[in-house]
């Protein structure tokens, strides 16, 4: 059973706290797919994206951690079972973006780039869905993984850990 193999993993998603409706359907869609897979879910534990992607996760059974900015586990939206409380402030966007062994981005602002930054600096792939795009000296950067939807974005987040 493909849940049994996946036990284990961890992955990050990431988006922005004000998103779309499109957004919020994409990240609760891959928490579905995480969840159904056994994998554990990581975000920033605050709303839009973050609620979106724990709330699919916990409508399946999934485990879901919250790495707060702040300073209180009330902070947390209702569906993440594992808050961690930073007081970092943005800063804890490197502890959310290395947290994972791959990042599903959808959508985001700055704080999201932020962490796909962080993400790509120490090697952790990171899947895109409507999310940013990089280029280097005018020439498109491919390190950011298209994936077009939420199945095949947690599709290409696994087989890239499997690959190591």
């Amino acid at each position: 059973m493909a849940m049994d193999m996946e036990r284990g993993l961890f992955i990050t998603v990431i988006g922005a706290s004000d998103c779309s409706a499109e957004e919020t359907r994409l990240a609760e869609e891959v928490g579905r797919e995480l969840a159904r897979r056994g994998v554990t879910l990581i975000c920033g534990g605050l709303e839009g994206v973050m609620e979106a992607a724990c709330r699919g996760a916990a409508s399946q059974g999934g485990v879901t951690i919250g790495i707060l900015p702040g300073n209180s586990r009330k902070d947390a939206n209702a569906y993440v079972q594992i808050p961690i409380v930073t007081g970092m402030g943005y800063s804890r966007n490197a502890i959310v973006a290395k947290s994972g062994q791959a990042v599903i981005a959808i959508g985001g602002s700055y704080g999201t780039l932020s962490e796909i930054a962080y993400a790509l600096q120490s090697g952790t792939p990171v899947i895109g869905l409507g999310t940013w795009s990089l280029a280097r000296g005018g020439v498109t950067e491919s390190s950011i993984i298209v994936a077009l939807n939420p199945a095949d974005a947690v599709e290409k987040a696994l087989g890239l850990i499997r690959r190591g």
